[in-house]
């Protein structure tokens, strides 16, 4: 048995990009207009293929991803540009089961995909690269037995060039080619007929850039993420969830591993109450236990005051605190 898919799809958008450098609300002027134009299109085809009495199963497809950059610049007229690049995005499947009898199945996948700098970062570098693209590879098992599921995999990711944030500006930029890898596991667990726990984690033994001597490592990602959830369904009209998630502590420069931001401990709960068929009572409190935490953290230099001497510090952006929602939801059934 066989399955052909194929598509395409076109985006297009128009952008007003505008600095103006200001004191408190009085315009000091103009650093950056511009209008920017960036369009893609794209085309994929895919087949898969169940074979051995669909103990195996191929998947293979192709995918091709045009942009054009467009960039006229009304404060310097010189720096306009149009440029255009394309980029193919193959993809590949295997996953083996041995036996229909044995909850085990093996896996092993690649794909390719692609990222561009905004609007704003094009204008900034206009001579940089625009396109990137991503080579992922992954092989693992999976396992489903009962009210038991569980699956784990190691992946290799190989970047053409490692896309960032620049936080005293904002903007995005390509820093050059990148690796990473590690291993991932999750499960879910159905305790009872209305109550489940799931959870899964995400190590990356090591991430750095390409070519580098000494070696110089990928920084501001994190090296460990994990999440976990005990879910309530349908119990006398209730269902809920409570959720953690967590991040640990990461360096902040690819040279100097001992400048790190704090990682984060968060805890969330949901919960519905069905009042009538085509009414719901909604609650939920983000941050239950109010832990202070940070959403984002840069090591960067600033300076105090306007000519001051710059030195650098952590940068961080504040996580919220406990927050309480409560709503009713409405439904309107047709017949």
């Amino acid at each position: 048995m066989s399955l052909f898919t194929a598509g395409g799809n076109f985006h297009g958008n128009q952008i007003n990009v505008g600095l103006y450098p200001r004191v408190h609300r009085t315009p000091l002027g103009v650093a950056t207009r511009a209008n920017a134009n960036v369009t893609s299109g794209s085309g994929y085809v895919q087949e898969a293929l169940n074979l051995a009495a669909n103990k195996l199963q191929l998947t293979g497809g192709l995918r091709y991803d045009a942009f054009r950059f467009d960039v006229r610049d009304r404060v310097g007229p010189a720096s306009s540009n149009v440029e255009s690049a394309g980029r193919i995005q193959p993809k590949a499947g295997l996953a083996y089961t041995p036996s229909h009898r044995l909850p085990l199945a093996l896996y092993a996948n690649y794909g390719r995909g692609i990222s561009s700098l905004d609007a704003r970062s094009i204008l900034q570098r206009p001579d940089g690269a625009r396109v990137a693209t991503t080579d992922f590879y992954q092989a693992g098992t999976s396992h489903h037995f009962h009210g038991f599921a569980f699956a784990t995999d190691a992946f290799w990711i190989d970047r053409s060039n490692e896309l960032v944030y620049v936080a005293d500006d904002g903007s995005l930029e390509f820093l050059g080619p990148s690796r990473a890898y590690g291993f991932e596991a999750k499960a879910s667990v159905e305790l009872t007929r209305r109550l489940s726990v799931s959870g899964g984690l995400t190590k990356v033994l090591n991430a750095y850039f390409r070519g580098t001597e000494p070696r110089v490592y990928v920084d501001r990602a994190p090296h460990f993420t994990a999440n976990a959830g005990l879910t309530l369904s349908r119990w006398r009209g209730w269902s809920g969830s409570v959720r953690m998630r967590t991040i640990n502590h990461y360096r902040l420069s690819g040279q100097d591993s001992t400048i790190r931001a704090a990682g984060h401990t968060v805890f969330d709960l949901s919960a519905v109450r069905r009042i009538r068929r085509n009414l719901d009572f909604n609650f939920s409190v983000d941050n239950f236990t109010n832990r202070l935490y940070y959403e984002t953290q840069n090591y960067i230099a600033s300076r105090p005051y306007a000519g001051g001497p710059a030195s650098y510090g952590i940068h961080a952006t504040p996580g919220y605190p406990v927050t309480f929602s409560v709503g009713l939801t409405f439904r309107w059934h047709s017949h």
